[in-house]
């Protein structure tokens, strides 16, 4: 059952007014339930997803035009895999850990400067709603209402004064999805080399193969980015195929010239 956010998604994709209607009634905003969108974590995977797929696949590139071994090429990629992918989990999870940290550190000075300089603070609370386009004995009703709340104000003053907005994300979760997006498709360009030993048909076409199975990898990262990014599906492949494509062809020259001056 999607949610009224994601009801409200879709409804602003298809221009479908109906549907946002709904999502605004009342009933359905008082009775929403505040959980974790099964979809949040999507953007981990899909940024996880690109960078393996990416970086595995240069290696790939960059070992094949300096006409390195098959094994050669297995061994730089699944470390490639295993290393690069386990240090961006975990640069996405301090990442993650840093601005929760930042933001209750923040909350807390905000507290207590309530507690403390509660004047400065109200007045802080009625420049943020004079900038708003309150006035008049409408401003004063605002920010008394406001700083009758603890935690609205606090919330108030985090949102509007410093910019600072608390996910629900668990680091954990963030880093974990990274890495699973990581491994599941950037292991995808080494499979043809792995295969290379055991069928004939990808040794003798093991780069073919693995471009082409890249270039679906690619593909299916676009349609899965674009869940996210709400573009137009055919653009949003071309542009994913396009960055993936690049840095391949950059890796295998950049072998190719390296092979090159070994060779003199």
């Amino acid at each position: 059952m999607p949610s009224r956010i994601e009801t409200a998604r879709k409804a602003y994709s298809e221009k479908d007014i109906e549907s946002a209607k709904k999502a605004h009634q009342e009933k359905a905003i008082h009775e929403e339930e505040h959980k974790e969108s099964e979809g949040q974590y999507l953007g981990e995977f899909v940024y996880g997803a690109i960078d393996g797929t990416v970086t595995t696949f240069a290696v790939v590139s960059g070992a094949t035009g300096a006409s390195l071994s098959p094994i050669v090429v297995i061994i730089l990629g699944f470390a490639n895999l295993l290393a690069d992918g386990f240090s961006m989990a975990c640069g996405n999870f301090l990442s993650e850990r840093s601005q929760r940290d930042f933001i209750e550190k923040e909350r807390k000075r905000e507290e207590w400067e309530i507690k403390n300089v509660p004047e400065g603070e109200i007045e802080e609370i009625r420049e943020i709603f004079r900038k708003k386009g309150f006035k008049g004995k409408n401003l004063e009703m605002a920010v008394k209402t406001i700083t009758s709340n603890k935690k609205v104000w606090v919330d108030t003053m985090m949102a509007d004064e410093l910019g600072l907005l608390e996910s629900t994300k668990s680091p954990w979760k963030t880093a974990g999805m990274t890495y699973f997006g990581f491994l599941i498709i950037g292991i995808i360009p080494l499979i043809s080399y792995v295969l290379s030993y055991f069928a004939p048909v990808f040794r003798e076409n093991t780069f073919a193969i693995a471009v082409f199975m890249t270039l679906i990898a690619l593909s299916i990262i676009g349609i899965v980015k674009r869940y996210v990014t709400k573009k137009d599906i055919w653009r949003s492949v071309l542009e994913t195929v396009f960055i993936g494509g690049s840095a391949a062809v950059i890796a295998y020259y950049i072998g190719f010239f390296l092979r090159w001056i070994v060779t003199l």
